[in-house]
């Protein structure tokens, strides 16, 4: 397979969409030179490809990262689909098919651009999964519990399962601001879904929910030691991206 067509594909930003942008590179036997959503401006001057999303051919895509390469390197590429690494389809669909050709080994190939790329892309992400399950706070909104998050990776569905086990009883929504991905968890049934949405309004919290979180800012604030307060430790520990949207921080 040569490089450098000179051509940008453009998907809907779906897992589905960008696996059928791998087997499109198959179909042309090149690599393009780009691949940008849909409604992303164009800004190139390259010929631009529509790659319709086929769940078909996406599984067919999908079964092969696990048979002809391995099945670690069908999880790096699932999960470095939720990154918010830079060329991050492209550096993809080089590693798939430098793993079509070297097998389970492409995935210790750490002087590799493209998988050094990667490997630190997943590390990033682990460290904000990790962040979010520690610092998301919940409101309760009447029927269910809601937390907004701002992540710079797609962490929503590596921490919706935590969630899901730790309140089990409970229905749970929490919506990705950043990326529009939500996620619903109704404790009947266990049911999980995920959607997408531009924003999500959230009723107000009632009455008894604004006094709790007003006790919560008041241990919050009570259990600090003033002679020991060290606001760099705390930054270090607790990054001041994720206060926005902390119970304890909202005054």
């Amino acid at each position: 397979m040569s490089d450098g067509a000179n051509i940008v594909y453009r998907y809907d930003g779906t897992y589905q969409g960008f696996l059928c942008c791998v087997a499109q590179c198959f179909f042309d036997k090149k690599l393009p030179q780009g691949v940008q959503l849909l409604d992303e401006p164009q800004g190139t001057l390259f010929g631009i490809k529509a790659v319709d999303t086929d769940e078909r051919l996406a599984a067919r895509v999908e079964r092969s990262l696990s048979v002809r390469i391995s099945p670690l390197a069908q999880d790096m590429v699932r999960k470095g689909f939720l990154c918010c690494m830079e060329d991050k389809e492209l550096r993809l669909i080089r590693f798939i098919l430098k793993g079509y050709r070297n097998g389970a080994r492409v995935t210790k190939l750490r002087v590799d651009p493209d998988v050094h790329a990667i490997d630190k892309a997943l590390l990033y992400l682990k460290n904000e999964a990790h962040y979010h399950v520690e610092f998301m706070r919940f409101a309760d909104c009447g029927g269910f519990l809601a937390s907004m998050i701002t992540p710079n990776n797609m962490v929503l569905p590596l921490v919706a399962p935590h969630f899901c086990e730790r309140f089990n009883t409970e229905n749970l929504v929490i919506f990705d601001k950043t990326h529009g991905m939500g996620f619903v968890y109704q404790s009947a049934g266990r049911k999980r879904e995920f959607f997408q949405a531009d924003s999500l309004d959230l009723p107000e919290p009632s009455e008894e929910e604004t006094h709790f979180q007003e006790l919560w800012r008041l241990f919050y604030d009570t259990i600090a030691v003033e002679g020991r307060i060290n606001p760099a430790l705390r930054r270090g520990n607790m990054p001041m991206r994720y206060w926005q949207n902390m119970t304890e921080f909202q005054r």
